[in-house]
């Protein structure tokens, strides 16, 4: 019984040691708020990824829909949980950083982007290798070539995001100086053309591009100081709110800004003028909240290391979140239908179903967490370093005292 009872206060005593080691280690120059809008742009993905896609077993086939397919009146939950915006923005703005402080430090550009290539394309390797042993069982139990398919475009569909992401980033040279308002009047030209003037609707695909080059050279000009002053907040959350109401108002663009299946337009594939004029707004809501959660961070040591711990792991969590709700649903079937998990979302009681298993999905996702972080670790030893915090060691070789100087290393 005195076991028991020793082995939670041991652990409460363990987390609290860790807690304050990771604040002693961070150094006091370095701007919290970034790291904390990474991960809240990150949770918010993975939370709406898990909310507005269902998988619905239908006989022996699983196909994908929307809540927002048969709801239409929840496309608001879209506007809190699609954070694309948020990450493009801080993306743009780290690898500015980064880019400038390689340049003063004599690094070239190839050592530079390989490094920043390195801990987002490793843990790919991870997930496509099992996905190939996954679809060859699965073809080889028999398993219909629809639901097959079905499973991989779940599986992989982060990996759009992570080539568009990487394609910046190695174009970040080029990007430091471009004004925002030149991918947005590319977006707008292909937006008038492709709905006004009924021109091709391929051409749309552009705005794949241009329309996160938006957020992303908006972070390059938060790097040069330009919106530093709250005004420059508080115009983007304006203008982008105005912008995106209008055009949902009167030009017939649809509320939701993820895709809905059976939409005949969708603001997310490709990106549209919304989209673009949503992330505006969302881009000037994370500048204002700078300073609070800078604040915060810096009184709350347990909050700082949360999110410590959540960039850390990034990219293992983006990439492994829907493996983890595809498991949870197959490992389910054996039990039959669950609601919440298998059957069709047409109404509130889905909802609330699929609210429940959320925790199961964490848990799930915490579990590839562990077997698969280590890829993500797993990069070059170079002056352009990717962790969160690093001490500094003495020319001796020594590591200081924890409450020493410490050096802040560019995010991946």
């Amino acid at each position: 019984m005195r076991d028991r009872t020793l082995r939670p206060t041991a652990l409460r005593t363990a987390a609290r040691r860790a807690v304050r080691h990771i604040d002693a280690a961070t150094p006091p120059h370095r701007d919290r708020a970034v790291d904390a809008l990474r991960a809240l742009a990150i949770l918010g993905i993975i939370l709406g990824h898990w909310l507005v896609t269902a998988l619905v077993a239908d006989g022996n086939t699983l196909h994908t829909t929307s809540p927002l397919q048969h709801m239409p009146q929840l496309a608001p939950v879209s506007w809190i949980l699609q954070t694309l915006a948020v990450f493009f923005l801080v993306g743009g703005h780290v690898a500015t950083k980064s880019h400038t402080s390689a340049r003063a430090r004599g690094i070239p550009y190839i050592p530079w982007l390989r490094a920043r290539l390195t801990r987002l394309f490793m843990p790919v390797a991870a997930l496509l290798a099992l996905w190939t042993v996954v679809t060859i069982a699965l073809l080889a139990t028999g398993t219909r070539m629809d639901t097959v398919e079905t499973l991989l475009k779940l599986a992989l569909s982060p990996l759009w995001f992570l080539l568009v992401f990487a394609a910046l980033t190695a174009a970040t040279p080029l990007l430091i100086r471009l004004n925002p308002l030149w991918p947005l009047a590319v977006v707008l030209h292909v937006d008038l053309i492709r709905f006004g003037l009924g021109g091709p609707q391929g051409l749309g695909w552009i705005n794949l591009a241009a329309g996160w080059l938006v957020p992303y050279t908006l972070g390059a000009a938060w790097t040069r100081g330009e919106l530093e002053r709250r005004r420059a907040g508080w115009a983007l959350l304006v203008s982008g709110t105005a912008g995106t109401a209008g055009l949902i108002i009167w030009a017939g663009y649809p509320a939701s800004m993820v895709g809905v299946p059976g939409a005949r337009i969708s603001n997310l594939n490709p990106p549209t003028l919304a989209a673009v004029t949503f992330g505006l707004a969302q881009c000037g809501l994370a500048l204002l909240l700078r300073g609070a959660l800078r604040r915060t961070l810096r009184r709350r040591p347990a909050a700082w290391a949360a999110v410590a711990v959540v960039n850390l792991s990034a990219m293992t969590l983006f990439l492994w979140h829907q493996t983890a709700m595809m498991a949870t649903t197959a490992t389910g079937l054996t039990a039959g239908r669950l609601p919440g998990l298998h059957t069709l979302p047409d109404d509130l009681g889905w909802v609330v179903a699929r609210l429940a298993w959320l925790p199961v999905f964490a848990l799930a996702l915490l579990l590839c967490r562990a077997a698969f972080h280590s890829y993500e670790n797993r990069r070059p030893r170079t002056r352009e370093g990717t962790r969160v915090v690093r001490v500094q060691r003495r020319p001796d070789g020594t590591r200081p005292s924890r409450n020493a100087e410490t050096e802040a290393v560019p995010h991946a």
